[in-house]
């Protein structure tokens, strides 16, 4: 059994690492081009998915930081919580650095016997269509011929909307509580990563009119009530699509990650997603391999079977929360302040939203 692991960011490094797990024999390929670093990203991991990575990939819990508390603010007022989740003594998730998580997974897999690296040369695409000498493969690459040439076919959206993200330092503090401020400039989350720094994620609602660098701190200066901030780190910029195709697969060849499901920012669940994907697609491996059964392209039709309807249902339940505080905003914030002021008291509705931004949809 080959499998052949398409891209070599993060997503792929864990999955190769899952398969390695069960002995599988897997290659990376991936094209001859620097690895985008992301200096200020931060990943949330909820409670469900830390569990899972600490006892199937690697042990994070050195470079990660917890999380127990969520305020939910919006434009109207600054003092008073619209929403809120967690405890004091209870962990909702886990906040981590980009580029520390791949760092972390990419050494722990570097000596792996099962694990090879291929660089991909011009042919390599054509050849892997026609005839491939991989039994499965699995391409988490967005921009490569076979995303543009095979699952083209997708439902998209362009918010026309730029997320910047940075990282603060500040004074010394107690910092396990995360907040989202839905400002009228677009959604803010300070998304604490230790006691001295603290993530910021910022989506500013229209592109055209998204601030500079200085106009941005500036912003972040004027809702901050939390932190007595002595620097900013660089700022990055990300577009912000909405993207999932129609199909998962085609033939041995199986869409996945970011390629599978691209969402907003604003629920930090994108990362979340792609593990709950990985979960399930190691336990159909570990079903056939118990059956006795082949590792063929079998398995691609289940994954998607279980998990099209669920991704689409999460990806488009985020996708109305963002269009919902969009709408909310032009209004005053009057609907979100009463509607979710009222649900944050139902204790079933907390339970619930809870779980589902823990563990996704679970029927």
């Amino acid at each position: 059994m080959n499998i052949c692991l398409i891209g070599d960011g993060l997503t792929n490094l864990i999955l190769a690492k899952i398969l390695a797990n069960r002995n599988i024999n897997v290659s990376i390929c991936s094209e001859v081009k620097k690895i985008k670093k992301f200096a200020s990203r931060t990943i949330g991991i909820s409670k469900h998915n830390f569990v899972f990575f600490k006892s199937n990939i690697v042990d994070i819990k050195k470079i990660s930081w917890p999380i127990n508390y969520i305020q939910v603010f919006n434009e109207l007022n600054q003092k008073e919580e619209i929403l809120n989740f967690g405890s004091t003594n209870n962990q909702l998730f886990y906040i981590v650095k980009h580029n520390e998580l791949y760092e972390s997974v990419k050494k722990n897999i570097e000596k792996n016997k099962f694990i090879k690296k291929i660089k991909i040369k011009k042919s390599f695409y054509d050849s892997i269509i026609k005839n491939s000498e991989f039994d499965l493969i699995i391409n988490s690459d967005v921009q490569n011929k076979i995303s543009k040439e095979i699952f083209f076919k997708r439902i998209n959206k362009d918010y026309k909307s730029v997320a910047f993200t940075a990282i603060i330092k500040h004074q010394k503090c107690i910092n396990y509580k995360a907040v989202q401020i839905f400002t009228k400039f677009g959604p803010l989350a300070f998304l604490p990563y230790s006691n001295i720094e603290t993530s910021i994620v910022f989506s500013a609602l229209n592109e055209k009119k998204s601030k500079s660098e200085k106009d941005i701190k500036e912003l972040i200066n004027k809702y901050n009530k939390y932190y007595k901030i002595n620097s900013f780190s660089i700022f990055e910029k990300f577009n912000l699509k909405f993207s999932i195709p129609r199909k998962y697969y085609y033939k041995n060849i199986l869409c996945f990650g970011d390629n599978l499901h691209k969402i907003h920012p604003l629920a930090g669940q994108g990362f979340n997603m792609t593990l709950r994907d990985i979960k399930i697609l190691s336990d159909l491996i570990d079903k056939k391999i118990d059956l006795g059964l082949p590792l063929d392209s079998s398995i691609f039709k289940e994954f998607e079977l279980k998990t099209k309807h669920l991704n689409y249902i999460f990806s488009s339940g985020i996708n109305f929360i963002h269009e919902f505080f969009k709408f909310d905003n032009k209004y005053g914030n009057n609907y979100s302040k009463e509607i979710l002021k009222y649900l944050g008291k139902n204790k079933l509705f907390n339970k619930y939203t809870s779980k589902f931004a823990d563990q996704g949809l679970v029927f």
